[in-house]
């Protein structure tokens, strides 16, 4: 295998004129191109080389949009090894984005029009004779799409019934990102590049074309698996499999497990299968549940017993199943291992628009964060990509289940046209190949929204099928019937019930907190929409009975300091056009609408962060608490959104640069495996214990009701029996004796902390007598390689939403917007690569009237 990947020339010329002025032949120079980086992104290259700046400053983005009409060219010359020689070599591009013809040595190869699939060209016949002291040129036209696309819509799209399409229409006619063209949290970006990897691959009397290892059955004692392997021939010469599986990380000296099979061949495609027996294996699981054991299952093609191909994956030995009943009613259950688990998790959006630019070690800190914030599942959303194998590859080692949405999203699509539905067959069929031995990947939905909003807005055609039916109804779930039989799948997301988005059967988006959507709604009736203070209300998730929540959410600022960063000083101010432009939900008055009913609204940009981000965490504590008391009736949380793909103001609560928002720590608390989560109705108090571990939990615990001075009104200490994998009724007090509810705060504590200590007020946040604190901060440093302090607060009244900030950007706080109770300390620690001094560290508090 010869590695393309590195650096390429590119260089833009006007639509068509590339090929006339030579771009595609060797004997054209291209000296004086610009360099690129392979794999990589249009966008990016262009700021490397200093033609634009950086994008997502100000609104640089849309400065951009002339390279959307310019074709690209890209262009790579090689050579071969000396002494090179292969039965057959193939050129391979693991994804190009989008539109491409490619040309070898001046000559057309062929064509690409999915950035979703990997396209093979076989070289052999131009390769021959060839040797070490002949270069030769790859040269790939990347052509616009955008307008294309625009095009052919105007002229097509009366041949979809009924057509509608969020956010753009034209997107719908491409395989290609759907995001790119611009959604409510992500601007218009129109990449184009080589986004994954090239190879040219030599290969001798034959070649592995894929491997699938799945478990049949699993225990502590035994597991069986099943392994599979597709081959090519180029010969006829006697070819055998050998299977090896072998643990990644054993703690005792492992010897492999080995099988060697016949190939069966029709032609010259072969397959050979085993069903492998592993002793005492060591299961994967979620890191919340236990460890994410992994092996290394490999094929190796062998030609008189030699080695000449293989082929390797890591997988996990674990069983993943969909318990859609139980106990006489509907659930959405997924058992790991034969046990039910809890999903506590966020959906997950490209980490980058520029989505060929996204590093490994960017993965590796989302996902470590999302580790750390107690999540154990990342919806991969249908308007994105399929991920690069880096992301797959930490879901793997950090123990996250992945829900892998194919990439279809609140769009009615052409499943009419013959060559649309030839691309996505295609397409299916690699990414189902690609992804299905991995252990994280929990269930296959066909889309994102498709069904449920077009029964909205087409709610009196009983009868419709959504343009795109064919896809997600037949041919998905007759591929995964054949490539991955053993695996959930679902047609779309929301979907189940009597209207798609039924509280009472399937999985649920929750949107009608925050769009002010009236529910419940069945089939056959119009939706209605209620934008007041009492509807547009987080207090209103209490009302929801899904049986799994897979999208709902708040928006929220990032800290100040990513403001500052991405809007000049002469726009930093609110609701200025630079402040706006962060924003890409249409409806750009909605920032505020949930403030109104829980903080009041802001007066500057500093109380709209602060005032934004208040009501995103707390209304994502007080949604996940209420979703997981409802466990095992719900079985599933998963909030919209766990990241950023640029450095906007969205519903995230990682930003772009993966500063974590002050929902990220109540994120992390709301999703401890153990949880006492306080409610209060009808006068009366009570403490639920919510237990995803798999062992009970006992502790002695204490319910106290204070004024922000500290008085307490009411107590009650009690011995907390937290059953395993359970949620429960642990206290309840009837008419506790309050009074000045607006003064008042319930403070439940465990001894050892056993769970979290846990708050709940009486009133709205507006509606407080908070006092104004007075906050003492005192530091210690820590001997650790990089800049480390611990800082101890300590407050004479309660105080809400303290943190902490330093003039280091990155840096990283175990815990921060926290609660102080009166007279108590608390110890968090900030880790930042960069020195600061502990003087320097400021803090913060809410107050519903600041000062």
């Amino acid at each position: 295998m010869i590695d393309l990947n590195g650096v390429w020339r590119f260089q833009g010329f006007a639509q068509g004129s590339g090929l006339s002025e030579g771009a595609h032949l060797p004997a054209i120079g291209d000296e004086d191109w610009m360099q690129a980086r392979v794999p990589g992104d249009l966008f990016a290259d262009l700021e490397q080389n200093d033609v634009i700046e950086d994008p997502y400053y100000h609104d640089y983005v849309e400065r951009c949009r002339w390279a959307e009409e310019r074709e690209w060219w890209y262009r790579c010359s090689l050579r071969l090894p000396e002494h090179a020689r292969a039965d057959r070599w193939e050129l391979v591009f693991s994804g190009i984005d989008t539109d491409a013809v490619i040309y070898w040595d001046g000559e057309p190869l062929g064509e690409t029009h999915n950035m979703f699939r990997e396209y093979r060209f076989d070289v052999t016949e131009r390769l021959k004779g060839s040797d070490h002291h002949r270069k030769h040129l790859i040269a790939v036209c990347l052509s616009p799409i955008a307008e294309r696309l625009e095009a052919m819509h105007e002229a097509r799209k009366s041949e979809i019934p009924g057509f509608w399409s969020v956010f753009h229409e034209g997107r719908v006619w491409a395989r290609k990102s759907q995001m790119h063209f611009g959604w409510d949290w992500a601007p218009r970006l129109v990449t184009a590049g080589l986004w994954r990897g090239v190879e040219l691959r030599a290969y001798q009397a034959g070649c592995v074309r894929s491997l699938f290892a799945q478990t049949l059955s699993a225990n502590p004692q035994r597991a069986i698996l099943r392994v599979e392997a597709e081959f090519e021939r180029f010969s006829l010469q006697s070819l055998r499999a050998r299977f090896v599986l072998e643990p990644i990380e054993a703690s005792t000296e492992t010897d492999p497990i080995t099988h060697v099979v016949d190939i069966e061949w029709q032609g010259d495609n072969g397959k050979a299968r085993a069903n492998i027996e592993v002793a005492n294996p060591a299961l994967w699981w979620t890191h919340d549940l236990g460890t994410p054991n992994l092996y290394r299952a490999r094929v190796e093609l062998l030609q008189d017993g030699q080695r000449i191909d293989t082929h390797e994956t890591q997988i996990g030995i674990r069983e993943i199943a969909l318990q859609t009943e139980a106990d006489g009613e509907k659930r959405f259950t997924f058992l790991l291992n034969g046990v039910p688990i809890f999903c506590k998790g966020a959906n997950w959006i490209p980490a980058d628009g520029r989505t060929g630019n996204i590093s490994p070690a960017r993965y590796a800190g989302l996902i470590r964060l999302a580790a750390e914030a107690n999540l154990n599942m990342l919806r991969v959303w249908g308007g994105g990509i399929y991920e690069h194998e880096a992301f797959y590859d930490e879901c793997d080692r950090q123990g996250i289940l992945v829900w892998q949405d194919f990439m279809f999203s609140c769009a009615t699509y052409p499943d009419h046209d013959p060559d649309f539905l030839s691309e996505v067959e295609a397409e299916a069929r690699y990414q189902i190949g690609r992804l299905r031995s991995r252990a994280c990947l929990a269930i296959w939905c066909g889309n994102n929204e498709c069904q449920w909003l077009d029964d909205l807005f087409h709610w009196q055609d009983r009868e419709r099928k959504v343009p795109g039916w064919r896809i997600y109804h037949e041919m998905l779930p007759e591929l995964l019937a054949t490539m991955d039989p053993n695996r959930p799948y679902i047609p779309g997301s929301p979907y189940g019930g009597d209207d798609h988005n039924d509280e009472r059967e399937g999985d649920r988006h929750n949107w009608q907190v925050w769009g002010g959507q009236v529910y419940p709604r069945r089939f056959g009736q119009a939706s209605q929409h209620d934008p007041s203070p009492s509807n547009v209300n987080f207090r209103r998730y209490a009302e929801d009975t899904s049986r799994f929540v897979s999208e709902y959410g708040i928006h929220g600022a990032p800290p100040m300091v990513t403001l500052k960063q991405t809007v000049p000083p002469s726009e930093l101010y609110y609701d200025s056009p630079g402040f706006l432009n962060r924003i890409k939900d249409p409806d750009k008055n909605r920032k505020v609408e949930m403030m109104r009913a829980h903080t009041g609204l802001p007066n500057d940009l500093s109380q709209y962060v602060t005032l934004s981000m208040l009501t995103q965490a707390e209304g994502l504590k007080f949604g996940i608490e209420h979703f997981r008391r409802q466990k095992p009736h719900c079985s599933g949380s998963l909030f919209w959104q766990w990241n950023d793909s640029w450095s906007g103001i969205s519903w995230s609560v990682l930003d772009y640069f993966m500063r974590p928002k002050a929902s990220w720590h109540y994120v992390k608390r709301a999703y401890t495996p153990l949880i006492a989560s306080l409610v209060w109705k009808e006068n009366a108090l009570e403490v639920w214990l919510v237990n995803d571990r798999l062992e009970p939990v006992k502790t002695n615990a204490l319910l106290r009701v204070m004024d922000f001075n500290g008085k307490v009104q009411w107590q009650q200490a009690w011995q907390a029996d937290a059953a395993s994998n359970q949620s429960q009724l642990s206290l309840r007090i009837e008419n506790p004796p309050l009074t000045a509810l607006e003064s008042l705060v319930a403070v439940v504590q465990s001894e050892g902390d056993a769970f979290p200590m846990n708050t709940l007020f009486f009133k709205e946040f507006k509606e407080l007598a908070l006092p104004k604190p007075i906050v003492e901060v005192r530091s210690q440093p820590v001997a650790l390689p990089m800049c480390c302090y611990d800082f101890e607060l300590r407050s004479d009244t309660y105080a809400h939403f303290v943190h902490l900030t330093v003039p280091a950007p990155e840096a990283r706080w175990t815990d921060n917007y926290i609660e102080l109770l009166p007279g108590e300390t608390r110890t968090i620690r900030a880790v930042s690569p960069v020195p600061f001094a502990p003087d320097e560290v400021h803090v913060s508090y809410f107050l519903p009237n600041p000062e």
